[in-house]
């Protein structure tokens, strides 16, 4: 009758004590490890710990310097803001202009197109053409090539002859002002690039320098295209596009002043595609006037480099729902640890037989359907009296 009542008691696993080095330092190895694993990988590097966030950013920037130019269409001329940055805002990014093709004096009248000798006519037919619109006739480009007469804005652009060195070498010399604001709002934190112990008379004298002044929100074009590994004299002959990438990375269980910025640059655009054609970074501008009533237009083809501003990042701040999970998820590797150990302990032992056999213990079915009866048979036999009472009650 006892028996019939193991199933309300608590019943615990029995502990089975090896006494084999080899197991025991397999065993001993495999948990330190793991525990190396949570500490080291998972809390230290991976910060498992911590709630994060995305960051929320805003860019300006404001570009100082001056260049001059002596050239044939332009004459000798200085160059400022107002003059190379175009358009003078644009969202996270910038405009530098360091070379280009000036196509002066343009007013709407026939010209001959700029093309290859021995053009056809056309018979008046009207198609659109590289600049504009064929009348129809065919008339001298020079003594020896004709070519076919056009209606556009003339004298038409002749873009094959790109200045080398670029017209505005002095741009290298230019700087620019980075106003970077960032936030995380998970955590209600928010900062700039700008850092509180920087004062005005220091932007007044400062440009950022990788080791000297690695904080200094005001870099020099130069010093921003060889960042990254470019020179930038080649690069301002046809353009580019230099990417200026700002990296928040805030532990913000530390002092706050922790919180700073890291800079980096790189080239986006590919200086050396499979395919060639259209290189660099250009795009046509035109300036508009009147001569003696004639709307007049002064066409810029203009190459240039233009930086954009990338921000990202993510903050990190202790939290107790991921610690538990992530902790608790990597620790649940140890319950392998037995399961290794026990393979090893069965499989490569020279006493795996014997071990085995202690680990497990066999039992005959017969046995344990007998003992149920019996415990059954133990049960029920106090109620019988009960039971046969109770039909002859019924039946009277």
């Amino acid at each position: 009758p006892a028996k019939c009542c193991y199933a309300v008691f608590y019943e615990t696993s029995r502990t089975l004590i090896v006494r084999n080095k080899t197991v025991g330092v397999t065993n001993r190895l495999i948990q330190a490890i793991i525990i190396g694993y949570v500490i080291g990988y998972v809390c230290v590097v991976q910060k498992a710990y911590q709630d994060t966030d995305s960051v929320i950013s805003s860019v300006t920037t404001k570009v100082k310097g001056f260049a001059k130019t002596n050239s044939s269409d332009l004459g000798l001329r200085v160059w400022d803001t107002a003059d190379y940055i175009i358009p003078p805002q644009e969202e996270n990014s910038f405009f530098v202009l360091t070379n280009m093709i000036v196509t002066p004096n343009q007013m709407q009248t026939r010209c001959p197109e700029v093309r290859a000798a021995d053009a056809l006519r056309t018979g008046g037919s009207e198609h659109f053409l590289a600049h504009s619109i064929q009348t129809g006739k065919c008339v001298d480009y020079s003594d020896a090539v004709k070519t076919c007469e056009v209606f556009a804005w003339c004298p038409l652009e002749k873009d094959t002859d790109l200045p080398e060195p670029a017209m505005l070498t002095d741009a290298e010399t230019f700087t620019v002002l980075i106003k970077n604001n960032i936030r995380f709002p998970k955590f209600h934190f928010s900062k700039r690039n700008i850092l509180p112990d920087v004062t005005s008379s220091y932007l007044k004298s400062c440009t950022f320098h990788r080791i000297t002044d690695p904080h200094c929100p005001i870099f020099q074009l130069k010093d921003i295209v060889s960042e990254a590994d470019e020179d930038f004299q080649d690069l301002a002959i046809r353009g580019g596009v230099i990417g200026i990438l700002i990296n928040w990375d805030c532990d913000l269980d530390l002092s706050h002043k922790k919180c700073i910025p890291k800079y980096s640059f790189s080239r986006l655009d590919n200086k050396n595609p499979e395919n060639s054609a259209a290189p660099g970074f250009n795009f046509r501008f035109a300036k508009y006037f009147s001569v003696d009533g004639v709307e007049t237009r002064t066409l810029v083809k203009a190459y240039g480099i233009r930086f954009d501003v990338i921000v990202f990042g993510k903050a990190g701040k202790f939290n107790l729902v991921p610690t538990v999970v992530n902790v608790g998820a990597a620790l649940s590797f140890l319950s392998l640890v037995n399961a290794v150990s026990d393979w090893v302990l069965l499989t490569f032992t020279s006493k795996r037989h014997f071990y085995s056999q202690q680990k497990s213990t066999y039992l005959d079915e017969m046995d344990d359907t007998s003992e149920v009866g019996l415990c059954l048979v133990h049960f029920l036999l106090p109620w019988i009296p009960v039971i046969v009472s109770h039909v002859r009650s019924q039946k009277s």
